[in-house]
């Protein structure tokens, strides 16, 4: 046994404090209270017209809940495997662990948990975050200062702007591409739940199809970084590559299901008009198509005596168009 069994003393025991992103749990509770407000005018709502305006209500909370959501999320692409692998430079230990890699539009997520947690009298339980504003550069060196395992400055050397891979270059501008057209689905997305408040039934199902062409295009983007040539990560005895992960098939999922709205929206809207406005509630008030005809009209002489008077003629509104 070596001097503190292998952790040296100018490696403090760190644990990260990024466990779960706040800016993802914001959006989740944001939207749950936006639901749960929209929810509560459901009772002034009579007939089958309520259980309509409750899923229209869900889904399309989760629609825009999920554009957003989609943005900070670190599952766009991932890559897990065990292994045994060096554990910290100038030392011989070699610990068994599950290394993953999680790639999202920001940065990436690289996870080290030994097997079992405790070895070498520490508990190998790491979850680091690496963002690139620009580079990762400046966190890897920090990363370096903090003494974090050789796995994890491993990973994170490849997406530094020294390294011969050249991950930066590609994640961070598909990352980049991606996130600008998310927020601009999320934008076609609020437009098109106006319009569905207005007479105007047949833009708003444009509108959620735009939504879900601007989802694909961030798909697009995101996958280009697939058709260059991939960089192979070597640790211990095991490798890896990259596949995507569950945020780019949820974005796949949340664009098929805005391009059926949308489709379905612009059929009915041919076929059907009126039903389409009257289940959205912006059908025009019936009563203003109607004619308007008063009767003839008489007068009591005795109480009018003296009193100049016309005589009442049908009043008949005339019928637009």
């Amino acid at each position: 046994m070596t001097f503190y069994d292998d952790i040296y003393p100018f490696y403090p025991l760190q644990r990260t404090s990024f466990i779960f992103s706040g800016r993802l749990l914001t959006i989740i509770l944001v939207f749950l209270v936006l639901t749960v407000s929209l929810l509560l005018i459901l009772p002034g709502i009579r007939g089958k017209s309520r259980l309509f305006w409750m899923f229209r209500i869900i889904i399309s909370i989760f629609i825009g809940a999920v554009i957003v959501a989609l943005n900070f999320t670190n599952d766009w692409a991932e890559a897990r495997m065990t292994t045994n692998a060096t554990y910290k430079s100038f030392s011989n230990a070699v610990v068994n662990a599950d290394i993953g890699l999680h790639v999202g539009l920001y940065g990436i997520n690289i996870t080290l948990r030994g097997n079992p947690v405790i070895q070498f009298n520490e508990t190998i339980d790491y979850n680091e975050m690496f963002n690139w504003h620009d580079t990762i550069d400046k966190e890897y060196v920090e990363a370096l200062e903090k003494g974090l395992p050789s796995p994890i400055l491993y990973i994170a050397e490849k997406f530094t702007l020294t390294s011969t891979c050249g991950l930066i270059f590609q994640y961070r501008y598909s990352g980049r591409y991606a996130s600008a057209t998310l927020w601009t689905a999320f934008c076609c997305w609020m437009v098109a739940n106006i319009l569905f408040s207005m007479p105007v039934i047949l833009y708003a199902g444009y509108m959620m199809m735009a939504t879900a062409a601007f989802i694909f295009f961030s798909m697009a983007s995101f996958s280009t970084i697939m058709n260059l040539p991939q960089c192979i990560f070597s640790i211990g005895t095991g490798s890896f590559e990259t596949e995507y992960s569950h945020s780019f098939w949820l974005a796949l999922a949340t664009g098929v299901l805005c391009a059926v709205i949308g489709f379905l929206v612009v059929m009915f809207d041919f076929l059907i008009p009126e039903k389409m406005k009257e289940a959205f509630s912006v059908g025009v008030d019936s009563y203003e198509d109607e004619d308007i005809c008063y009767g003839e009209g008489y007068l009591n002489s005795i109480f009018l005596d003296g009193v100049t008077t016309t005589p009442l003629t049908s009043i008949i509104k005339p019928v637009s168009g």
